[in-house]
């Protein structure tokens, strides 16, 4: 896999370089610091993964996608900044990687980049299965935010809405609970009761409630009940 580095800033550059090492099927086909560079290796080189910030120098690294040709590289951002994460979304970006990298996240974008069909970061808008390691976009109002999917301890149905729990944060995205359970993985998520899905790994006590019901206390304080029917599953899908 030939790798192509654009980034205005050399130390930048060299962490990237760095952080590839531990990649023995990545070939680094060359660096640049200016898009009108980029644009002259991308054509010298024929990358297949380009690694772009989004500010070069005066410029945004998004105006270089817009003057490639087929066939194009995949691109992977990378910036110190979550605002762009709408507009990389909206030009299909492989990955969106907030500075300092973190070499997990830099592996799972790697493997997108050989994964069939892997053509997109994955999104709440989406219609593909997440997996645990996934990280989600999601967008509400004027704020979008780019998390890990394990981060998010909680969804609440409000209508054809669901309030999502991460952090400090609670937007509200306009999606309904269901189609948000067919995308989640059942390993980690647990249809508590008709109004709210939980992250089982934010499950900090349990215990007997009425009715055959269990309730659910996580991690920050939010108590949840199980309806009887899921207690039961819960019971048979964890019990040694």
């Amino acid at each position: 896999m030939k790798v192509l580095i654009v980034d205005d800033e050399r130390p930048a550059r060299l962490e990237i370089k760095r952080l590839l090492k531990a990649h023995p099927n990545v070939e680094i086909a060359g660096e640049s610091s200016s898009s009108e560079e980029a644009l002259q290796m991308i054509a010298e080189h024929s990358p297949d993964l380009l690694f772009l910030d989004v500010h070069i120098r005066n410029e945004i690294g998004f105006d270089l996608l817009a003057h490639l040709a087929p066939p194009m590289p995949k691109v992977i951002i990378t910036t110190a900044y979550d605002e762009y994460a709408v507009r990389a979304f909206a030009v299909n970006v492989l990955d969106y990687l907030l500075k300092p990298i973190e070499p997990g996240r830099l592996a799972e974008a790697l493997n997108r980049m050989i994964q069939p069909g892997a053509e997109r970061m994955p999104d709440m808008n989406g219609f593909g299965k997440f997996s645990e390691s996934d990280r989600v976009f999601i967008h509400a109002e004027h704020r979008c935010w780019f998390v890990p999917l394990c981060d998010i301890r909680l969804l609440e149905s409000e209508g054809n809405y669901t309030r999502v729990h991460f952090g400090a944060e609670k937007p509200l995205i306009y999606r309904t609970l269901g189609g948000l359970e067919e995308r989640l993985p059942q390993g980690m998520f647990l249809r508590a009761n008709r109004s709210q899905i939980l992250n089982v790994t934010f499950i900090e006590k349990l215990e007997n409630w009425f009715s055959g019901n269990l309730k659910a206390r996580l991690r920050g304080g939010a108590e949840v009940e199980i309806s009887r029917r899921q207690s039961q599953l819960f019971r048979a899908r964890t019990s040694l």
